[in-house]
């Protein structure tokens, strides 16, 4: 792929903060497309009956590599999609903690498990080429949760990046055979829609795995289903963080802030509803505003900007479209919601969003923090489960009985007490209701494309 294609191009490297257009690659062609597949099947012969502790070696140094090009890697993450020099540089980080994970772990949880039937095991074993679809917003990280418990297995892989951000996916790819990885275990293939369509149904493709909106999922999961095919899909969040009680309220809207803005906002995990118990909602709501305040915009390889761009022009227009809205069905705005610079949303605070309406329903994916008013536990419980997600939340309060009640309670993959969910590769990752089927992350995310064989001595 030319990075400096023009006809047929469909993968543009553009960066937000500036408008300018930093390369330009070709959409890949059919006979390129049907390469890549048969290349994976072929190459799954000698990969998949390798041993797991081969595969860990790989893994082992893909983790080290990782590492020595973080400031690499983290530049063309921003110049892509305009996340803060530092977020790419953590993010980078992750990854190599991702790697080294299953590099550690991955052997074990290969083991054979011993059943209660005499000389029965279950074994794991890999299934062959899968192929992943992949988003913009973290574009090492979703490759990673993806890529690397399934190597660990011994599957084949195929990434379809996002069109904004070809080259950091080809720069990992780079690096994945450099650790070791044999020709046609893994390949970046730049598809667009149809194309993308033509993977998923192709037989030699055995499992596939989409991080992505609501429509991208539906669509890959009824052609993953007419094809007999496991499937895992990541989609939206909209995570309620709820507020019961606090001795320190400021530490608490200071890391609502922090959180709410990480990424310029646009994190599927990211608390998008605040959910603050009555006698604290008026302190809550000022405090955030104040803090809100405090992020400037600026050029995101600046160590000293606080305030990232949104990944396009497109998406930040279309996010003060849904703040409008909102207002327009009633809802209050206490601040921010404007457009500046190329791409430059400032940071929005939205109350009195009304039930029923499309703020009340949506995923705000960006810079705006929506809070809401609960009379008491049980209506914190409601408002925080009376959404089509079922992400993640997080509850504070300083009655240990009442957090595991509320946490029970709550309808999402992953809850957390008094603190944000930890970023770990040791965790599973998931959630239920509309943001998906399927875990990535920890013992779990090497138990989703796997053969689990049945073994009687």
């Amino acid at each position: 792929m030319s990075a400096t294609a023009t006809a047929g191009t469909a993968f543009r490297v553009l960066n937000p903060a500036t408008g300018e257009v930093l390369a330009e690659y070709a959409e890949a062609a059919a006979a390129e497309v049907d390469d890549a597949v048969e290349s994976a099947r072929r190459a799954f012969a000698g990969w998949g009956q390798t041993t797991a502790e081969q595969r860990a070696a790989v893994l082992g140094r893909a983790a080290g590599l990782l590492l020595e090009r973080k400031e690499t890697l983290a530049r063309l993450a921003t110049e892509e999609m305009g996340k803060l020099l530092r977020e790419a540089a953590a993010e980078v980080e992750f990854c190599a903690e991702i790697f080294a994970y299953y590099a550690e772990h991955g052997p074990g949880f290969l083991a054979d498990e011993t059943l209660d039937f005499a000389d029965a095991v279950l074994q794991r074993r890999p299934l062959g080429p899968i192929l992943g679809i992949m988003p913009w917003n973290y574009p090492y990280y979703q490759i990673a949760r993806f890529a690397a418990p399934n190597l660990m297995l011994g599957n084949t892989l195929l990434v379809k990046p996002a069109p904004a951000c070809p080259r950091s996916a080809l720069a990992l790819e780079e690096l994945l055979l450099d650790a070791g990885l044999p020709a046609g275990a893994y390949r970046t293939v730049l598809a667009g829609g149809e194309q993308t369509a033509v993977m998923v149904s192709d037989p030699r493709i055995q499992g596939v795995s989409l991080t992505g909106s609501e429509r991208a999922g539906a669509a890959v999961g009824a052609l993953a289903g007419a094809g007999l095919k496991k499937h895992v899909l990541e989609l939206g969040g909209s995570d309620a963080f709820i507020v019961m009680d606090s001795e320190a309220l400021d530490s608490v809207v200071d890391l609502a802030a922090a959180a709410r803005m990480e990424n310029a906002g646009q994190a599927c995990t990211s608390p998008k509803r605040f959910i603050v118990a009555a006698p604290l909602y008026e302190d809550f709501v000022a405090g955030l505003r104040a803090k809100l305040a405090d992020f400037v915009p600026g050029d995101p390889l600046d160590p000293g900007t606080t305030l990232a761009p949104m990944s396009s022009t497109t998406a930040a227009r279309n996010l003060i479209a849904q703040i409008n809205a909102a207002v327009a069905s009633g809802a209050t705005l206490h601040r921010g919601g404007r457009l500046s610079g190329t791409a430059f949303v400032t940071p929005a605070l939205l109350t009195d969003i009304r039930p029923g309406t499309r703020a009340h329903r949506e995923e705000l994916f960006g810079p705006v923090a929506v809070v809401y008013r609960a009379e008491d536990e049980d209506d914190a419980v409601r408002l925080a489960n009376d959404s089509p997600y079922g992400l993640g939340a997080a509850v504070f309060t300083q009655d240990p009985e009442r957090a595991a009640r509320m946490a029970e309670r709550l309808d999402v993959g992953m809850v957390s007490v008094n603190r944000l969910a930890p970023s770990s590769a040791a965790l599973p990752f998931g959630g239920v209701k509309n943001s998906g089927v399927g875990r990535e992350l920890g013992p779990l995310g090497m138990d989703e494309f796997v053969n689990r064989k049945l073994l009687v001595r």
